[in-house]
């Protein structure tokens, strides 16, 4: 790098810290385009579902789960993770479990995760795990060892019954999506899901939110 690269980076970063730089606003034209039926992100990390008896395998006999923190739908975060092991023992460590336990165990991941783990994970809405990637799970004690179970999750959208009909969608309806920022981004295959326990969110894996610049609370509309 030549000097007087080296002293325009410097200048640049002594603005940034002195907050003269400021970060670009949405046009008029972009804000006027955010007035349809607008629904918050939720950005969805890897995780994992289990049932009781394989919450035992990985921690030990009678062993319950650890609240800490409260999702929708009457879901919480656990405290406890576990690793997950692809084919050629890839590896992801971390994963976190999601409670309360399940009828069936199932893992999800991002496109990039199963790469990492050598697996071919395919796109399914939450619970069709028939025929899905195989997968074995490391915890503390034991290890599980999945031959179906880890799915791509599809985006969806929850939503109440009151929001689907403000909305005007009905539940397992499909629709398009648009992110109204500088990638301009357009979600087809959104499946839509109503409850009386759901809290209005669009659910995406972390590498659609990277690939249209999209973080958890920002707002896209529904076509």
């Amino acid at each position: 790098m030549d000097e007087a690269t080296i002293r325009l980076v410097t200048k640049l970063v002594e603005e940034a810290v002195a907050g003269k730089l400021t970060t670009p606003q949405a046009s008029d034209s972009t804000i006027a385009k955010m007035s349809g039926f607008q629904v918050p992100v939720g950005v969805s990390a890897r995780h994992i579902h289990l049932t009781q008896g394989d919450v035992e395998t990985l921690f030990g006999q009678g062993y319950q789960l650890t609240k800490c923190k409260d999702l929708m739908g009457g879901q919480y975060a656990c405290k406890e993770t576990v690793t997950i092991v692809g084919l050629k023992l890839r590896a992801i460590e971390n994963v976190r479990i999601l409670g309360p336990v399940r009828k069936a165990t199932q893992v999800e991941v991002s496109s990039t995760d199963a790469i990492k783990l050598g697996i071919k994970a395919p796109i399914r809405e939450s619970g069709n795990i028939s025929g899905s990637a195989p997968l074995a799970v490391v915890g503390p004690v034991g290890v599980l060892y999945m031959k179906e179970g880890c799915i791509i999750a599809k985006r969806h959208i929850h939503m109440s019954p009151e929001d689907a009909k403000q909305a005007g969608v009905k539940d397992n309806q499909i629709v398009s999506v648009v992110a109204e920022n500088e990638r301009g981004t357009i979600f087809n295959h959104v499946q839509i899901r109503v409850d009386e326990s759901f809290t209005l969110e669009m659910h995406i894996d972390t590498d659609e939110a990277n690939a249209a610049k999209i973080r958890t609370g920002d707002q896209v509309i529904i076509q």
